[in-house]
């Protein structure tokens, strides 16, 4: 049989923000870092914990979306094919790496290194279209509890917080 396979799948999460390159012709180029962690227990009961790291690069839109929503540590699934360039370095010695070419990604945690009210509204944003009905008046509940909270902390009256029903863009909770 001929047949065979390079694929590879990782999870982790990235070591360094991600960065973005074109070629001379303008295609995209983004390349990052993703650390993979294990844990095992020795015959003698001690835990050992082990990290890899792995150089991944993307390219064309996938390299542009993935310099646009990654930022070190963000948790990520990557699904590629492993590749080893060789090359001469300045120095005149050879150079060799493995690095993996993905073809897929998969954010797998929320914006942690971003602006709070920038991840609001981009996961608001994302969400918008499949977001259930259940789910709406979830979200309306909890700005309902913090106006609530809101009222008795500013020490209003009712009649005078009926008049302000506005709620801070800071205070929606998705």
């Amino acid at each position: 049989m001929a047949r065979s396979l390079n694929r590879v799948q990782l999870i982790g999460n990235l070591t360094r923000d991600p960065e973005l390159r074109y070629t001379p012709q303008g295609t995209a180029v983004c390349s990052f870092s993703i650390a993979t962690n294990r844990s095992w227990t020795t015959d003698s009961g001690e835990k050992k914990d082990e990290a890899d790291f792995h150089r991944i690069v993307a390219w064309n839109k996938l390299a542009e979306l993935c310099s646009q929503f990654l930022t070190k540590g963000r948790k990520v699934y990557v699904e590629g094919r492993l590749s080893t360039r060789n090359w001469t370095g300045q120095d005149g010695g050879q150079r060799n790496t493995t690095e993996v070419i993905i073809s897929d990604m998969i954010l797998l945690d929320s914006a942690g290194s971003r602006a709070p009210r920038e991840e609001a509204e981009d996961e608001y944003d994302e969400e918008e279209s499949t977001k259930s009905k259940d789910q709406d008046e979830v979200a309306e509940d909890k700005i309902e509890v913090k106006k609530s909270k809101a009222k008795k902390e500013s020490g209003k009256s009712k009649k005078e917080s009926d008049d302000s029903d506005e709620v801070a863009p800071d205070d929606i909770p998705f």
